[in-house]
C-alpha cells in the first residue's frame, strides 16, 4: 500500500480477488465512510503489453463513466499509485452480487428479472453513449449496495469501440461471450447486449441458452447460436420476454438490438407481477 493511501484510508479485510488485483474494504480516515480499494500488482503485467494497457484503461474508463454519477455504475473516488501497485478507491457494495442471487434463486419471476434488467441496461446504455464497451457483462460483475441498488462493476476488460477497427483479443466469460468475439470480428458494443441477453435467459430459465460440458463445447454452441425456448421451461414465460431475447441473442449483429432499443422494448416497460428486488436480496 502506498503511504498516501495509508494516510487517507484505513484498509481492512480482503473482500474479493481477481487475476491481478485484490479488493479490500477500507474507511476514510477523515469521514469514516466505507469504501472498497482495488489493489492491482503492476509487476504481474509488466511483460504483457495488452494486460498492462487494460490495467490503466480501467481507471481511466471508470473515471469517464462515473463522471456524472450514474446511479447504476460503480463509482470511482480516487487513485493512488507507486512503483509496484495501482490502487483504485471504489464505491463499497456489501450486498450479494447477481451471481450469488441467481445461485440462491435459480428461477426468477419476470418481474424480478425486469428489476435487474432495467437498471443493468441503463448502465450499459450509459457506457455505450460514452463510446465504451464493457466486454465482460456477467452476474459476478453486477453488484448491489446496501440500498439494494444495482451497480455495474469491473471495467478491467472495457475498451473504447470504433466501427472501423476491431476490438482487441477474445475477452469475456464462457456462456456470456458473444459469437462475433469468438469469430474474431468484433467491432461494436452490441457484445454487451448479447451478454445481458444471456443473463436474462438464465434468470427466466435457470439454465444458459447455449450449453456445453467444456469451454470449447460452450464456445461451439455460442458460435452456432441456435436459440431455443424449451416448452417445459418457457411455457409460463410471456411472448414479450421471448421476443426481447430473440433480439438480444441475435447472431446477426446488424439486427441485434442496441442497449437503447432494449430499453424501448415493450417488455422492459411492463410492471410485471408482484416481484421486487427485495425478494432477491
Amino acid at each position: 500500500m502506498t503511504e498516501a493511501l495509508r494516510k487517507a484510508y484505513t484498509v481492512k479485510e480482503e473482500i474479493g480477488r481477481g487475476k491481478y488485483g485484490v479488493v479490500f474494504r477500507c474507511h476514510s480516515a477523515i469521514t469514516g465512510d466505507c469504501f472498497a480499494v482495488k489493489s492491482i500488482d503492476k509487476r504481474l503485467v509488466q511483460n504483457d503489453a495488452v494486460d498492462r494497457q487494460c490495467l490503466y484503461n480501467e481507471a481511466k474508463i471508470m473515471q469517464l463513466v462515473s463522471s456524472n454519477n450514474h446511479p447504476n455504475v460503480l463509482k470511482i473516488f480516487d487513485i493512488y499509485e507507486d512503483d509496484s501497485f495501482l490502487h483504485i478507491i471504489l464505491e463499497y457494495c456489501q450486498s450479494s452480487d447477481l451471481f450469488d442471487r441467481i445461485n440462491a434463486r435459480p428461477i426468477f419471476t419476470e418481474s424480478e428479472a425486469l428489476d435487474v434488467m432495467v437498471p443493468l441496461m441503463e448502465a450499459i446504455a450509459h457506457c455505450h453513449r460514452h463510446g465504451i464497451a464493457h466486454r465482460d457483462i456477467k452476474p459476478d460483475n453486477i453488484l448491489f449496495n446496501d440500498r439494494n441498488e444495482l451497480k455495474l462493476a469491473d471495467f478491467g476488460s472495457a475498451e473504447f469501440f470504433n466501427d472501423s477497427q476491431p476490438m482487441s483479443g477474445i475477452v469475456g466469460t464462457p456462456y456470456y461471450v458473444a459469437p462475433e468475439v469468438l469469430a474474431g470480428n468484433c467491432y461494436n458494443e452490441k457484445i454487451d447486449v448479447w451478454s445481458a441477453g444471456v443473463i436474462l435467459y438464465i434468470m427466466l430459465a435457470g439454465i444458459p441458452p447455449f450449453y456445453g460440458e467444456s469451454a470449447k463445447e460452450i464456445f461451439d454452441a455460442v458460435l452456432r447460436a441456435n436459440l431455443r425456448f424449451p416448452m417445459r421451461i418457457f411455457n409460463s414465460v410471456s411472448p414479450g420476454a421471448k421476443d426481447l431475447l430473440r433480439w438480444m441473442l441475435c447472431k446477426d449483429v446488424s439486427r441485434r438490438f442496441s442497449a437503447d432499443q432494449v430499453l424501448r422494448h415493450p417488455w422492459m416497460k411492463t410492471s410485471g407481477d408482484t416481484g421486487s428486488m427485495g425478494v432477491l436480496s
